[in-house]
């Protein structure tokens, strides 16, 4: 199983096979464009699916958290806390609008944002006399974030929460859908997340009137006019009724999809058990996750690194991946207020990522397993 064979990718689409059914159904009815069938479809039954009266479909997840921001009036000036442990397209739609992140530090267990060092930025600001005017909330790798104790605080401080979900869809906290807690939620159908349009994203919310208002402003904000009128800039975010199409046919398999990612993770927890120094990302009770990448740390004290066995499995054509480089060590995001306790600093140093895709085999993981047996024993 050790031996060198065809490369294994980090999470790849996984098509159900009803895509191309939408997808000519478009083509037939010769929707290719930013309207149709296809784009209505998709909307209605992510909102149907998550539980919420609305949903708007967008060209990427980034331009929904953009959107998000502009439907919360967030502007030049305002002030965004955001998780200081993501990827850079959960803090640069807040420089978009003119806003400055606030960076708040992870917990260890959920690596999701800690209540206690948002609570902390909270109280600096109130004595300050500027709250901020939204908390961009991410939920990492599929694991849910602490949403009772994050909820409390940002509702005693009055400010709104955005959750980036992009990684999350299909998760859940305490059996309720993520996406749905705070004011607006957003989804990334990036080519590698759980389930895909090729790229696009969404934006959903309990609040219709903020996501036509997205909505809007996803189609250059035209006034209500027989000819084009303008008074607020737009964007050209709208998703296409094709990718919407690939949308509509990978929504009726994301449960399986949640199922086969929990499944990779399990089966990796088995196959490594006699690997002690792996440390794997658990779910508190209560807390449900897609699994959107298995990952885990190598514990302190360890001789191995993460980029030696990095290398170790890129030499046996399987990709993995660090975890995210938190955002206060990125150079965009230095000079960034920061609140916490550095420790997704040490998860950075510690972690990895491996193939996650919901198509992997059996016989790909004993093969992944192998190669990392050998590289701790070597």
């Amino acid at each position: 199983m050790s031996q060198k064979g065809e490369f294994i990718y980090l999470s790849p689409p996984h098509m159900g096979g009803r895509e191309q059914h939408f997808v000519q159904q478009a083509f037939d009815q010769n929707w290719i464009t930013t309207a149709g069938a296809n784009v209505n479809g998709f909307e209605q039954e992510l909102a149907s699916y998550t539980g919420v009266p609305a949903a708007a479909a967008l060209a990427s997840g980034t331009a929904a958290l953009h959107l998000a921001l502009l439907a919360l009036g967030v502007g030049p000036g305002d002030e965004v806390l955001c998780s200081t442990f993501t990827f850079v397209a959960s803090t640069n739609p807040i420089r978009y609008v003119g806003a400055t992140p606030v960076l708040i530090e992870s917990e260890a267990t959920t690596w999701n944002l800690c209540p206690k060092a948002l609570e902390a930025a909270l109280q600096d600001r109130h004595k300050k006399g500027r709250i901020p005017k939204a908390l961009m909330l991410v939920h990492l790798y599929g694991m849910p974030s602490r949403m009772k104790e994050i909820q409390e605080l940002a509702q005693h401080y009055g400010v709104p929460i955005i959750e980036d979900a992009a990684e999350a869809l299909g998760s859940r906290y305490h059996g309720r859908l993520l996406g749905t807690f705070g004011e607006l939620g957003v989804f990334s159908f990036n080519g590698n997340k759980i389930i895909t349009t090729s790229g696009g994203g969404a934006l959903v919310s309990s609040d219709p009137t903020l996501v036509e208002q997205a909505r809007w402003l996803a189609m250059q904000a035209k006034d209500d006019l027989p000819y084009y009128h303008h008074t607020t800039m737009g964007y050209n975010y709208r998703m296409s009724n094709i990718s919407a199409g690939i949308g509509r046919g990978q929504l009726e398999v994301l449960e399986e999809r949640v199922r086969q990612r929990r499944k990779v993770f399990a089966n990796y927890q088995e196959l490594l058990q006699e690997v002690t120094e792996l440390e794997w990302h658990a779910e508190p009770e209560g807390f449900f996750s897609n699994r959107w990448l298995s990952c885990f740390t190598i514990k302190k004290g360890s001789s191995m690194t993460p980029e030696v066995l990095r290398q170790h499995l890129l030499t046996a054509n399987i990709e993995s991946r660090p975890l995210w480089q938190p955002m206060h060590r990125q150079p965009l995001y230095q000079s960034c207020d920061y609140f916490g306790d550095y420790v997704s600093d040490d998860l950075f140093a510690r972690g990895l990522c491996l193939p996650s895709g919901s198509s992997l085999t059996p016989s790909d993981q004993e093969r992944i397993a192998d190669t990392i047996k050998k590289a701790f024993q070597g």
